[in-house]
């Protein structure tokens, strides 16, 4: 674990953390101090390590910037790395996700608001729209979530580098099998209890929070949606609920183990509108059979009571541990599997999202 780092994006900075010696972590000073963070990425594909950071500079815009020395420096491309055609009429608000291609060792994909799935062939460098997904007929009728019309979350299959599939919140979860020139709605089975009684099953319009695939068995999906947590055995075919047994099946994030494939974490929030922790204690929950059971974690873990909530994209579950960043500043790690936790970081700014890689 020698040689263990986390990328944490949050509302005022990226903060890199390098573990120790004795087994924790140091928290390096800030970079891009008063920026914020929205994504990250650690791509670790090449013989070089690059970092990219997605990042919102107020008054200049969002923009990707990159960095081959681990954070001591970092660049960006001369024309702006994401931007819409002319012909779309939209404009570049905020770069949600950064995720690397684990079959095309230069292509780096990238989810924005408004909702658009981008592809870089130079290691993140510099984007194109892809416009299958741009032009698809239910564009016009998807609706923002809370945080506006974004796509957070791109997955991306191991070893086909045609299929992957992208979450957007509030449409829901559509894949691709032709590399996106064209892409359905693949929301079947999960409930949107908000919408009028016998349209409770629509083929898209769900509020899909975050989804989660292990690379060892790519058909296998883990979803948090607003309403439930499901399982897809047929990379979105078909979703099945897994949550009854959760203390509330309200979250954001959810992880697969890096090893696992039936290994899943979450942390349950009390309500949509009370978005605080059950109970006001932080408990991940893990499932070790594919969200049959479920089991709570809190050793090393404040007591409480805690009133931040969990972003979609502040857990995340590597061969460094898993870990998750909190809305008042903490970041906590454990490197058991999820037995026990311990404190990374603390006092730093609303963390939106964490990676982490062994180098």
């Amino acid at each position: 674990m020698s040689d263990a780092v986390l990328a944490i994006g949050t509302r005022k900075g990226l903060f890199l953390a390098r573990s120790t010696g004795g087994g924790g972590f140091e928290v390096e000073p800030v970079r891009f101090s008063t920026v914020a963070v929205h994504s990250v990425a650690i791509d670790t594909r090449g013989t070089t390590p690059r970092l990219l950071a997605g990042i919102e500079y107020g008054h200049f815009g969002p923009s990707v910037m990159y960095s081959d020395d681990l954070g001591k420096s970092w660049q960006e491309a001369e024309r702006p790395p994401i931007a819409f055609p002319e012909k779309t009429g939209a404009t570049l608000s905020r770069v949600w996700q950064l995720a690397l291609s684990p079959s095309e060792p230069d292509v780096v994909w990238a989810g924005v608001e408004p909702a658009a799935l981008f592809r870089s062939e130079d290691r993140g460098a510099t984007y194109r729209l892809v416009e299958g997904l741009w032009e698809h007929p239910h564009r016009e009728r998807w609706e923002p979530g809370g945080g506006g019309l974004c796509l957070h979350t791109i997955v991306n299959h191991p070893a086909d580098p045609d299929v992957l599939a992208v979450a957007v919140s509030a449409a829901g979860f559509y894949r691709t099998t032709d590399g996106g020139m064209s892409w359905e709605a693949a929301n079947k089975n999960i409930r949107a209890p908000f919408l009028p009684e016998g349209q409770q099953y629509p083929e898209f319009g769900q509020c899909v929070h975050k989804v989660s695939m292990h690379p060892s068995r790519p058909e296998r999906l883990y979803l948090q949606h607003h309403f439930g947590v499901y399982r897809s055995d047929d990379f979105g075919g078909s979703w099945r609920d897994i949550g009854s047994a959760l203390p509330s099946d309200f979250g954001f994030p959810i992880a697969v183990h890096p090893s696992r494939p039936d290994t899943v974490y979450v942390l349950p929030l009390t309500a949509d509108i009370d978005r605080t922790p059950v109970g006001h204690r932080y408990q991940v929950y893990r499932s070790d059979d594919a969200g049959g059971s479920w089991q709570p974690s809190s050793a090393g873990l404040p007591e409480g009571p805690v009133h931040a909530a969990v972003l979609r994209d502040a857990m995340t579950a590597s061969e460094a541990g898993v870990f998750f960043g909190t809305r008042d500043g903490e970041v906590y790690g454990s490197r058991d599997d999820g037995e026990k936790w311990s404190l990374v970081g603390r006092h730093l700014p609303d963390v939106l999202t964490v990676r982490a890689a062994v180098l």
